[in-house]
Formats: structure tokens, sequence, C-alpha cells
């Protein structure tokens, strides 16, 4: 009986700890969102175009496809995400600079490759 309740005391030492990994995991996770979400406020922000966001998001998809092992695929995809949305030449433009953006970014004239 008492070498039950050590491997019964084991395995939910291994349960716990899992848990704990899973929870560590889920925080950091959560804490690249809240990152994705506040680069895109910004963006919305500034008024870029759906049309280039939408080349942001095609192009981490793009760059995640095959997932890189021993990396969680949902991290992965939201720290390719982070760092396109970060790299983005909006957020990085004067402030005069930024009042002419939404003119030239609506213009539907302007094709960009």
């Amino acid at each position: 009986e008492l070498q039950q309740k050590v491997e019964e005391t084991e395995v939910l030492k291994m349960e716990l700890q899992m848990l704990e990994t899973e929870r560590v995991r889920l925080s950091l996770v959560e804490e690249k969102l809240m990152d994705v979400l506040q680069l895109l406020q910004q963006l919305r922000d500034l008024n870029i175009s759906k049309r280039a966001l939408g080349k942001i998001l095609l192009s981490t998809l793009e760059s995640c496809r095959d997932p890189q092992p021993g990396k969680a695929q949902l991290f992965e995809v939201l720290d390719t995400l982070q760092q396109e949305l970060a790299a983005c030449e909006l957020l990085h433009k004067q402030p005069v600079e930024q009042a002419q953006s939404p003119r030239s970014l609506s213009n539907p004239l302007v094709i960009s490759c």
C-alpha cells in the first residue's frame, strides 16, 4: 500500500509539472498575442490599408508554412507576425509623413508588389 501511494505521488508530481509547463507556455503565447494586438492597434491608428495588412499576414503565414522542429507552431506564427508588424514602415515614419500616409495608402492607382 505504501508503494502504491509513492507511485501515485510520483504520477501527481509529473502531472503537476506538466501543468506548470503548459501554464508557462500559455503565458508566453498570451504575452506574444498582446504584443501583436498592440501593434495592430497602432497600425489601425495610422490608417494602414487592408491590402498592406493582408500582405503582412500572408507573408507571415508563408514563412511559417513548414514548422520549425521543437518550436510550437502557434507561437512561431505569433512571433513571426509580431516581427513583421513591428518592421512595418508606417510605425517608423516621422509624424509629418504619417499625416500623408493614409492618402498614399488608399490610392487605388498605387500597385505594390
